[in-house]
């Protein structure tokens, strides 16, 4: 069983505990940083470790909801997984949540799936062998024009008199988890994602490879790629677009010196 095979087969079996605990009433508590996290949070998360480490147990691990250790730096292979990305959206019985899990090698992604289960969504890509939806190979839009584009993101990010150009008028809409934003950046239903606070390697190395084999760009707001799996795994920005916007869109950008809005 390749590497793409196996975190798929786990993504689905994760997805179906994932519902599974909510259908049944969750335990919620809050994280020191002050969101929510569920019992099946906790729950998807040793699931994934015991099915994904004992197939692979020269892999090292890094996951939202297990604490961080430094073995993972000196491991040729790296998990990456959120087993829940969207907890507010999953505690409000929406379906724009996602597991996520990447195999990160040099780090860069090699293997990355996507996964709502709600939807049935599956968006898995491997390095150089293009990117699915539920078997269906997928790309990114040609738009080439930030004018009407279809953004998905925070509307609020984009007003406001701290733009030193103002944004054109485009199709913004919110979709909770940041991965599941960009597997739509991938599929081409949308042409641009854009958070401009710090993301951690678990939330878009998955992602991020499903967009660049489905011809996107994933990078920070400085248009630099992503690098995985350092000391500390936290990404500053995201700029994911197709090709033609991916552009336009750092030009905008590129001024602001620190991260500084919220998801």
């Amino acid at each position: 069983m390749t590497d793409l095979e196996l975190i798929c087969a786990a993504a689905r079996e994760a997805g179906a505990l994932a519902l599974m605990m909510r259908g049944e009433g969750l335990t919620i508590t809050d994280k020191a940083d002050g969101s929510p996290v569920t019992d099946a949070d906790l729950a998807v998360d040793a699931l994934l470790r015991g099915r994904l480490t004992a197939a692979r147990p020269d892999y090292g691990w890094l996951s939202e909801e297990t604490a961080d250790t430094p073995d993972r730096l000196s491991r040729d292979r790296v998990f990456m997984v959120d087993p829940i990305d969207g907890t507010r959206a999953f505690l409000k019985g929406r379906a724009w949540f996602t597991v996520c899990i990447a195999v990160v090698q040099g780090g860069r992604p090699a293997a990355g799936v996507v996964y709502a289960p709600e939807l049935d969504e599956l968006y898995e890509a491997s390095a150089g062998g293009g990117a699915r939806l539920n078997g269906r190979t997928i790309s990114v839009s040609d738009t080439r024009d930030l004018e009407d584009c279809d953004m998905v993101g925070d509307p609020s990010l984009f007003t406001g008199d701290h733009w030193p150009t103002p944004w054109p008028a485009m199709n913004v809409k919110g979709r909770n988890s940041i991965a599941y934003r960009m597997a739509l950046v991938a599929a081409g239903a949308f042409d641009a994602a854009v958070a401009l606070s710090p993301k951690s390697d678990w939330d878009i190395a998955a992602a991020d490879l499903i967009v660049t084999e489905a011809g996107g760009l994933a990078t920070d707001h400085l248009g630099r790629p992503f690098l995985y799996n350092q000391a500390v795994p936290v990404q500053q920005s995201l700029i994911c677009a197709a090709p033609g916007v991916h552009p336009l869109i750092l030009q905008r950008v590129s001024h602001i010196e620190q991260a500084r809005t919220p998801l």
